[in-house]
């Protein structure tokens, strides 16, 4: 018997499974980039062949945290910060979950910054999706870990002196194997960068533009925006580090000058993930570790059994 038995259930699947059955009123403010978020999501799932059981969705705190309270699947909200600790260690137990982690910028890239380093280092096998909206929403429009330099707020009322976090580079030399960014105001491109991401096979990192009109003005709409991989303007092949690595600098550096480019910027399809780290050095059983719970024939092994005594 096994606990998750509607893992690989070929069925159709309707985007509006995702949906709640008693839909909560979302307290998103009016035009938040949010809700594209959400939409994407929930249309990209059925297309990836997911199902609501089969779907573990991690979220932190933050506006971006209250999305796994309007998205129907297994959800946990986390601590701030802690939303990948939580995403990877129920991955581990239980690999055939697809594993969604979500958070915003001050959550991801600030609070949760060391997590987000070494998740991307590791290579574990989900999708982390950061809401960048460029400010602290919830708290009422602190100065975030991606606000531009210069930027005023209650926190720096005379400007920020701070360059911003560069999300991509930094997941790219961190080692992330899949590096993309969309936003809320390109719903066909979001949707189409969540499914390849939930597909990959590593740790696949979204940057998505949020767009926050109430505390960050500034930012706007994130528009007009242009598609790396559609334009002739810009020539680049994904699945090579160097060329990626110019890309994802120029297109940092344009978002600061008003201009927005998203797309997928880098994939490595090569490189094994974590798990598969693990189980080739014969540490990570290859029967998933929560099915064991459902065994009632299964003989637990203790860890002074499994490790070699210190000579």
């Amino acid at each position: 018997m096994s606990a998750f038995s509607a893992i690989d259930e070929e069925r159709e699947i309707d985007r509006d499974e995702f949906t709640p059955g008693i839909e909560p009123q979302p307290t998103w403010c009016p035009g938040c980039g949010d809700f594209g978020v959400l939409k994407a999501l929930k249309q990209a799932m059925p297309e990836v062949g997911r199902t609501p059981e089969e779907v573990l969705l991690v979220t932190g705190i933050g506006c971006s945290g209250k999305l796994s309270s309007y998205f129907e699947s297994y959800g946990f909200h986390s601590i701030h910060g802690r939303a990948l600790p939580v995403a990877r260690a129920a991955k581990l137990a239980n690999p055939g979950l697809e594993v969604v982690a979500a958070g915003g910028d001050g959550d991801g890239y600030g609070i949760g910054g060391n997590h987000w380093i070494h998740t991307a280092r590791e290579n574990h096998d989900m999708t982390y999706i950061v809401f960048n909206n460029e400010i602290f929403g919830l708290t009422k429009g602190q100065t975030s870990p991606t606000s531009p330099k210069g930027h005023t707020s209650k926190t720096q009322p005379g400007g920020s002196a701070k360059d911003p976090v560069r999300p991509l580079s930094t997941s790219l030399q961190a080692g992330a194997s899949f590096i993309a960014r969309t936003a809320a105001v390109n719903p066909n491109q979001a949707k189409e960068i969540l499914k390849q991401a939930m597909e990959h096979d590593g740790f696949a990192h979204v940057d998505f533009l949020t767009q926050c009109p109430t505390w960050n003005k500034d930012a706007k709409q994130y528009v007009p925006y242009i598609d790396v991989n559609d334009s002739d303007d810009y020539d680049f092949d994904p699945t090579d580090r160097r060329e990626a690595a110019e890309m994802m600098f120029e297109t940092e550096n344009k978002l600061s000058e008003g201009e927005v480019l998203t797309g997928v910027y880098y994939v490595d399809e090569e490189r094994p993930s974590y798990q598969q780290e693990k189980q080739a050095l014969g540490e990570m059983p290859e029967e998933p570790l929560a099915d064991r719970y459902w065994d009632d024939d299964y003989e637990w092994e203790r860890s002074y059994d499994l490790l070699d005594k210190h000579k």
